[in-house]
């Protein structure tokens, strides 16, 4: 008989929940938890639901780059880094996360640490060696800052989950994004999963693309593949194949009960491809609306709901500049979306995405969502003509509302509607 592939349980709160990436370090010109704080009001009104804070651990000092370092460059797993405040500051942040009705989960680096972690002099067993026996970064990337640890070592898997568990239970915090959790084994991710859900439900994020990772470990992976055929049917001039096909792998091979991450950016994304402006052209506001209809939770990275158009900073000080901006509202209308309609639900809570044939499938992706009394239909021109397009809707007839405009459109069967080079319609029954 069938079974279910995803074992885990995603905690009830995530069902409907968007989540939001904080850079600490440039989210403020101070830089600081208590300088973040003042944002939360706000961001709550934006819909958000789960904070994601960059990593808030010190940064080593050796070999780091730039002025200031890579927040990846972990010295100490139990202590805070000092620039952003200490751990009464921390704790702070996290009450006053919850008490307005948000979540909110850290960054965990638990793949490689600083050079001049505690843990290179006490436990230099813990990490892998080159072939003269000494440190190394991880192996094939240029990441000369840190150092590799080895997951063959049980010490070092305990040391690393006690470390886990310490946050969740001393702190309160809901969960973790993981870093590069791909090159960890997945058995000890599925142990640590075991054993923060012992403490409490907790949400965790994998940064990795593979399925795996669902069955015991991650409540949510990353969506980089949408990403890279969105921009391939915008700046790219590539069509919609590709994401037609990504539509396609997500019905038929995604598991049914986890949760991938949408996003149009992030701070990798930011740091190394542009900002989205870039990325995306004027087909952004097109890709920035087919990641909150399609399957998965949306992410928005700081600064985007202020119309940030540069990369900022990695390994130095780059604040935002937080302005009035057209994407606030554009943001806010489809987290409210998503909270109320059922159809744009996470994993299974959500309904499946079922394809509207048209008449000018180069150009317009158009589906249909619907769970229980809620139903949607995303209508998005992802091509840089103005079309009149025919869909074959005799399956979708009714009076529909834009989300948008408000306009109703009635649809009897073989409907058409006008859109505007990268236009889109989100219409509600």
């Amino acid at each position: 008989m069938p079974k279910p592939y995803v074992e885990l349980k995603h905690p009830d709160w995530t069902k409907n929940a968007t989540i939001y990436e904080v850079n600490v370090r440039q989210y403020t010109n101070e830089g600081t938890f208590k300088a973040f704080e003042s944002h939360l009001p706000r961001l709550k009104k934006l819909g958000v639901d789960i904070i994601w804070l960059m990593p808030i651990h010190p940064i080593g000092v050796k070999n780091r780059k730039g002025t200031l370092g890579s927040e990846y460059s972990v010295k100490d797993y139990y202590d805070i880094n000092p620039e952003y405040g200490n751990k009464e500051d921390f704790k702070r942040l996290v009450d006053k996360i919850h008490s307005l009705g948000m979540y909110v989960v850290i960054d965990w680096v638990a793949n490689h640490s600083a050079w001049d972690n505690e843990l290179t002099k006490t436990h230099p067993d813990w990490y892998t060696k080159n072939k003269d026996g000494n440190f190394q970064p991880t192996p094939w990337y240029d990441w000369d800052d840190v150092v590799d640890f080895d997951y063959e070592n049980p010490e070092m898997r305990k040391y690393m989950t006690d470390a886990m568990k310490f946050w969740v239970k001393d702190f309160n915090i809901d969960g973790y994004r993981c870093d590069v959790a791909g090159f960890i084994p997945v058995d000890f991710w599925d142990n640590v999963r075991a054993e923060l859900d012992a403490i409490k439900p907790v949400f965790m994020l994998a940064e990795w693309e593979s399925r795996d990772m669902h069955k015991k470990a991650f409540d949510m992976t990353y969506s980089w593949t949408l990403f890279d055929k969105m921009k391939d049917a915008t700046t790219n001039n590539k069509g919609i194949g590709g994401l037609v096909e990504y539509m396609a792998h997500d019905q038929g091979a995604f598991p049914k009960g986890g949760y991938r991450m949408t996003f149009t950016d992030n701070h990798d994304m930011n740091s190394w491809n542009g900002t989205p402006f870039k990325n995306f052209g004027k087909g952004l506001e097109a890709a920035i609306v087919f990641t909150n209809v399609v399957n998965g939770m949306p992410l928005i990275y700081s600064g985007q709901e202020a119309g940030l158009n540069k990369s900022l900073k990695f390994f130095d000080k780059d604040s935002i500049e937080w302005k009035e901006h057209p994407h606030r509202q554009l943001f806010t209308t489809l987290n409210e979306l998503k909270h109320k309609n059922q159809a744009l639900w996470n994993g299974e809570h959500g309904g499946p995405m079922v394809r509207i044939y048209n008449d000018k499938m180069d150009k317009i992706v158009s589906f249909s969502r619907e769970k229980n009394q809620d139903k949607i239909i995303p209508i998005i021109n992802f091509s840089d003509e103005k079309v009149t397009v025919v869909l074959n809707s005799k399956y979708e007839q009714g009076t529909y509302k834009d989300l948008f405009s408000g306009q109703t459109y009635t649809f009897k069967g073989d409907d058409s509607v006008t859109l505007n080079p990268w236009g889109y319609l989100v219409l509600m029954k």
